[in-house]
């Protein structure tokens, strides 16, 4: 499309990917965005401190009570009605509230729009188009990343530096594997982790808990990981530059490290607009450590509405505390030693997240350290293949000169003729692949929708 064209066919795009999902939900979901505009604008038009700071409260109640109502609203009932129940009253009747597609996601970008704007990190944006665009950009909409305003604000009006033959072929390998990791790699794990964490607890092995977990290890990271690929490759080939999201999270040598790894763009929210508004390095250690434990049950919270996601942002958040105590020390002395114990506090992490309910999580858990052997029962060669093929490719950047080339394939900058016949193959291999794959299985979940 001819470069004025350009914003409004995105935009087409991205209402009638919205409108595929979630069209009970688009007209709600416009006016929240227009109310936003109109508040901004008024903050940036006036000089006095004061009315500012109303204007970007107004802003922040509007996006965090839609949140709060749709997420959690069913949350609270539900535990508000089991304590009514527990004191002898009669438990609470209520029309569930449904969930609308991409809500936690499109929530954070609009605050970071108004709080950037509060602070005088960019200007406003004069288009209300290219504000709903930046808002509604179908790649990052429904499984991030979460792309901060100011690190897109100048593509939304001028993405000519980017709109290369080269950027678009780089895209297209970047979707191509992002493609390939959810379909071909987390979705065979998956499958099989479904089947695990389904079981009664009570019946489970612990060989048996174990490869569950581990399996659903691998199927969350080549899921989500694969989703945020797939959303920067077709980021590129549209002309934007999204963050990186993740960065081989598997090897890191502490839970400090894995957040600087996993889900890049959310530990960078957190840090910017909950951890150092609290006060961050800057306070006394036991202050430190309480703003630490509640940005990780934050966290947690925001991920899913239910105690387990409370309960893995506190296991998280006390190994933070833990790390600043003691372990960054030891896991210097073990050096890359240090991966193995951080992987397996990741794994403990992971059921957690992965169980429906905390008491579920917690029985699965404790299968886990039962002690006692026994053998496996029978799964394909296709899932042993995957996990083996995942376990490698999860690790082997533990080794520094892979990650380094790695990065630099992902990047794929300044292309020859031989890289870029090389990125095509390549391409045209995962996609046929891929696209068999998804044409042949009906298992295809979107392990994502809680949040």
């Amino acid at each position: 499309m001819p470069a004025r064209l350009k914003n409004a066919v995105a935009l087409l795009a991205s209402l009638g990917f919205y409108a595929w999902g979630g069209l009970h939900f688009l007209g709600l979901f416009l006016a929240s965005v227009v109310v936003n505009f109109v508040l901004i604008r008024y903050m940036d038009a006036t000089s006095q401190r004061s009315r500012k700071r109303v204007f970007l409260l107004l802003s922040i109640v509007l996006n965090v009570g839609m949140l709060f109502y749709f997420k959690y609203a069913n949350f609270f009932l539900d535990n508000a009605s089991a304590v009514r129940s527990y004191l002898g009253g009669p438990a609470l009747t209520w029309e569930k509230v449904v969930l609308p597609i991409g809500i936690s996601f499109f929530t954070f970008e609009k605050l970071t729009y108004t709080i950037d704007v509060y602070r005088g990190v960019n200007k406003p944006l004069k288009s209300f188009w290219d504000f709903l665009l930046y808002i509604m950009l179908f790649p990052k909409m429904i499984a991030g990343p979460i792309v901060r305003f100011h690190e897109i604000a100048g593509q939304l009006t001028d993405r000519s530096a980017f709109d290369t033959v080269d950027q678009k072929l780089a895209g297209l390998f970047r979707f191509g594997i992002g493609l390939a990791k959810k379909v071909l790699i987390a979705n065979v794990l998956g499958e099989q982790a479904d089947l695990i964490f389904k079981m009664n607890p009570a019946t489970l092995s612990a060989p048996l808990a174990w490869l569950g977990a581990v399996a659903y290890t691998f199927q969350i990271y080549f899921d989500f990981s694969g989703y945020s690929d797939m959303a920067i490759g077709l980021g590129r080939m549209m002309g934007f530059q999204f963050p990186e999201n993740f960065n081989n999270p598997y090897i890191s040598r502490s839970i400090t490290e894995f957040w600087q790894r996993w889900h890049i763009t959310l530990g960078r929210w957190m840090r910017d607009y909950l951890y150092i508004p609290l006060g961050g390095n800057r306070v006394k250690p036991s202050r430190l450590y309480v703003n630490l434990w509640t940005v990780f049950i934050l966290s947690g919270f925001w991920h899913g509405a239910a105690w387990n996601f409370i309960a893995w942002g506190a296991f998280h958040g006390l190994f933070l505390v833990l790390d600043r105590l003691f372990l960054l020390r030891l896991s210097r002395r073990l050096g890359s030693f240090s991966i193995v114990p951080t992987f397996l506090i990741t794994v403990v992490g992971w059921v957690l997240f992965r169980s429906e309910t905390l008491g579920g999580a917690l029985a699965y858990a404790g299968r886990m350290f039962a002690g006692g052997t026994s053998s496996l029962p029978y799964f394909t060669p296709e899932f042993w293949t995957t996990l083996t093929l995942a376990s490698g490719f999860a690790f082997l950047a533990a080794l520094p000169t892979v990650e380094r080339r790695a990065l630099r394939v992902l990047a794929a900058e300044h292309l020859t003729l031989p890289r870029a016949l090389a990125l095509s193959i390549t391409t045209a291999v995962l996609l046929i692949l891929s696209v068999s794959y998804v044409l042949s299985s009906s298992f295809n979940p979107f392990i994502y929708f809680r949040f």
